[in-house]
């Protein structure tokens, strides 16, 4: 795992000990080495911050070139097939001078050109550079597990794993996109290729781009997208359910090489569960678990279902009580999020990756599971509310929609679902999770200044796939948003900060192809019944005390540590929030709802994390 930058421009480049400065804001990626290589003609210029995980000697030093001294790359990620692909690359004539994936990722490229990313199994953002061909290459996994920033601008490109790096340059404009910002309203992250800062991009999953320095012209494109639906499809739930375990397992094992230390995040929950059996299946020694605990706190404690399995798989167990955490954490983990983060299970998450690289570098954690197998409670809400709402006439669900939305208050349990009443299922999905609405949003910001088209609600509704079925369209929308620019971001940015590398084995493109190509939706979600195709396999291989149909998300009990230190500083922070940006009155409202009950405290902490991350960085509305 490492931080990668590349500047590419169409005249020669000083040297300003910028792209340096820029390299090592990224130290926290990459505390084991560092590198630069710049091209003859200091058009281009790679760098790398590199924590060592395959290939720990000096020849897996980045950025690489290969033995034509042609192709450079600098690349943050790891190959889990670079074995089976170094063995097809020697038998076509390839030779390696080196133990590591990145230079499987040069020879292929030299082999298949820009289509070699198709053959990649792996999580991975990379930038190449043919010198021959005067073409920068670089490309981002099919999940999007790792992060891929870029700024196009008077003829020069700039790309890094994180903002901070961009932001090292001075000629970087810090002025907050408007449009970015009521999206990251609406749902606590900012999704797409949409950045908070204006004019910059990410690269979404599954895709690739070149910049070609001759004509300057820069392109973007998918390379990869989730398969058609399986939809109605029948399927055998024992054949299913063996080809999961199969697929699981080889998954695992394939995450579990690494010349370091490796553990396994275990919650107790039924995905990092079967991670840990299939773990303990592939690997000659005990396999090493680790567990986060709130105490006093049973609603969100699974300290114990972890435990549980742990001795059922004889692991070496290692458990944090998390006590409230301190305030002071907040800043630090602004800092780190160079997007801000509505989800405040990042704390918690940043708390276990501390505690695991005590022990191990990498670890593995059960991050897809919900997205491929339908594991959310908003799955079952969706297809109750689409078969009672068949039963209500347009004219009276209209009206319910109307009083939801301007006779409640922002924060009661319920109001968004009856918002979404008069919308069919797009329109319902774009509710799920919705931290402000429309109009809500509009009171928020200062005379409505950050208009959006489309809005949030518009753009995740249009994410739908026409003719496929209320529950194959929702766990699309939720892989191609919330997974990648929520769950992913928060473990990224929380790991990285801590130099950990995190493998997610339930995001094995086979695994992907498998859930969504294959699976019919009665092995995924009917009624109140979720994730039904891992609980078939659950059941065969987990302990049988253990609870595999209750879900609990990795979370803070938030409402509870409000009444304390935290309510107290996020009430100050938000007390001197950008005036130019928020309405303050609308924000202090929020806080006396909470007061009485209503469910905010989501709201104010994205909110808080917003102007805490604007703080930071010196940022213009």
């Amino acid at each position: 795992m490492c931080g990668i930058v590349a500047v590419a421009s169409r005249e020669p480049i000083a040297d300003d000990g910028r792209l340096e400065a820029m390299r090592d804001s990224l130290r926290h990626r990459g505390p084991d080495d560092a590198g630069i290589w710049w091209s003859e003609d200091r058009r281009v210029g790679l760098a790398e911050r590199r924590l060592a995980i395959i290939d720990l000697s000096p020849g897996g030093h980045q950025p690489m070139g290969d033995h034509t001294q042609d192709h450079w790359i600098t690349y943050n990620g790891e190959i889990y097939n670079y074995q089976i692909l170094r063995r097809e690359l020697e038998a076509l004539g390839h030779r390696f001078q080196t133990a590591s994936d990145t230079e499987v990722i040069l020879e292929s490229y030299k082999e298949w050109g820009v289509d070699c990313v198709s053959r990649l199994n792996g999580m991975f953002s990379f930038i190449l550079y043919d010198i021959k061909q005067m073409l920068l290459f670089g490309a981002r996994d099919r999940a999007g597990e790792k992060p891929f920033f870029y700024w196009h601008s008077n003829g020069k490109l700039v790309i890094a794993s994180e903002l901070k790096a961009l932001m090292k340059d001075p000629a970087f404009p810090r002025k907050i996109d408007g449009m970015a910002l009521n999206y990251y309203l609406a749902y606590g992250y900012v999704p797409g290729d949409m950045c908070l800062l204006e004019g910059v991009r990410k690269l979404p999953q599954g895709h690739a781009l070149t910049f070609d320095l001759r004509g300057e012209q820069l392109r973007a494109w998918p390379y990869w997208s989730l398969p058609e639906p399986g939809n109605g499809r029948s399927g055998d739930p024992r054949e299913l359910a063996e080809r999961l375990e199969h697929l699981l397992l080889d998954s695992v094992r394939l995450r579990l090489i690494a010349d370091v230390p490796v553990g396994v995040m275990l919650s107790g929950g039924v995905d990092s569960s079967l991670v840990t059996a299939m773990a303990a299946r592939a690997s000659s020694g005990p396999v090493k678990t680790f567990t986060i605990s709130f105490p006093g706190h049973k609603d969100f404690d699974e300290a114990r279902y972890a435990r549980l399995v742990a001795e059922h798989f004889g692991t070496e167990h290692t458990e944090l009580a998390a006590e409230p955490a301190t305030v002071d954490l907040l800043p630090k983990l602004a800092r780190q999020y160079d997007e801000p983060l509505g989800d405040s299970s990042m704390v918690p998450t940043y708390l276990v990756s501390k505690l695991i690289r005590e022990h191990a570098t990498v670890a593995l954690g059960g991050d897809g599971g919900d997205e491929l197998f339908a594991g959310y409670v908003h799955y079952a809400w969706i297809d109750r509310q689409q078969r009672w709402m068949r039963h209500i006439p347009q004219q009276l669900r209209t009206a319910m929609a109307e009083i939801a939305t301007y006779a409640f208050p922002v924060g009661l349990r319920g109001r968004h679902y009856l918002m979404a009443v008069r919308d069919g299922v797009p329109g319902v999905i774009a509710h799920v999770n919705l931290f402000f609405d429309h109009r809500s949003r509009r009171r928020l910001l200062r005379g409505g200044r950050f208009p959006a088209v489309p809005e949030p609600e518009e753009f995740r509704a249009g994410l739908c796939r026409n003719g496929g079925t209320p529950l194959g369209q929702a766990t699309s929308v939720d892989f191609r948003t919330y997974l990648v620019d929520d769950i992913l971001v928060k473990v990224d940015r929380a790991s990285m900060l801590n130099s950990l590398e995190v493998r997610a084995p339930w995001l094995d493109p086979r695994i992907i192809e498998l859930a969504f190509g294959q699976v019919p939706d009665n092995l995924r979600a009917v009624g109140g019944n979720r994730k039904i195709l891992p609980r078939l396999l659950a059941r065969r291989v987990l302990p049988r005390g253990l609870d595999i149909d209750r879900k609990q998300g990795f979370g803070l009990p938030l409402t509870a540590w409000f009444r304390g230190d935290w309510g107290r500083f996020i009430e100050e922070v938000l007390a001197e929030a950008d005036d130019s940006i928020f309405d303050r009155a609308f924000i202090r409202r929020l806080i006396r709802g909470q007061r009485r009950g209503l469910a905010n405290t989501q709201r104010l902490f994205g909110l808080t994390m917003f102007e805490l991350w604007r703080r930071e960085y010196r940022l213009a509305a």
